[in-house]
């Protein structure tokens, strides 16, 4: 919670959520207008992170923000992760784009869960970010909305869309376990 480092982290997230939707702009250009919320998943989970970052910044709270950072941190974290490596063990070349992405979005995923001592997060703020995060994958995967993927991935949509439901479930499991865990040992004094 230094502000110094506070700091740093909200611009390399602000920078980061820039150049995430630059990098969805031809997807964005062909997506019908209704859809664009629900596209560019990984700059807004790091868009949600710098909100938050900018209200620790200045002192204050919006532990639904913090809900729903962490758990699209962790799952959009390590979704892009294993996308990049998979697409790897199906015959792409990885260049060093799909390694940067692979070492941010890990870094998403360690932020999503770095920051559980310090969000207030409530029952009632998970369940609407699991609405939120579940409508996302009806409408990646049922609407074919999903991120755009590597082509030898193409052939692989449906268990795509069933592994990213299951990260959900899992993100949202472990915001709640990690959340509920730590604000029991410090209340308890541990």
């Amino acid at each position: 919670m230094n502000k110094s480092f506070l700091s740093a982290l909200f611009v390399i997230n602000f920078l980061g959520t820039l150049y995430g939707y630059y990098w969805y702009e031809s997807q964005l250009m062909q997506t019908p207008w209704y859809f664009l919320p629900f596209v560019p998943d990984s700059p807004t989970a790091s868009l949600f992170f710098t909100i938050v970052l900018g209200f620790f910044l200045a002192g204050k709270r919006w532990p639904l923000m913090e809900a729903l950072a962490s758990v699209t941190l962790i799952k959009y974290g390590l979704w892009a992760v294993v996308m990049n490596l998979a697409a790897g063990a199906a015959g792409t070349e990885l260049n060093y784009l799909h390694w940067m992405l692979i070492f941010s979005h890990g870094g998403m995923a360690v932020q999503g869960c770095l920051y559980f001592p310090f969000y207030r997060i409530k029952t009632w703020h998970l369940v609407c970010t699991a609405v939120w995060t579940i409508h996302n994958d009806i409408i990646d995967y049922v609407f074919n909305m999903h991120p755009w993927v590597s082509q030898s991935l193409n052939a692989y949509i449906p268990q795509i869309g069933y592994f990213t439901f299951l990260l959900s479930l899992f993100s949202l499991l472990l915001v709640w376990v990690g959340n509920k865990n730590f604000h029991l040992s410090h209340d308890n004094g541990l």
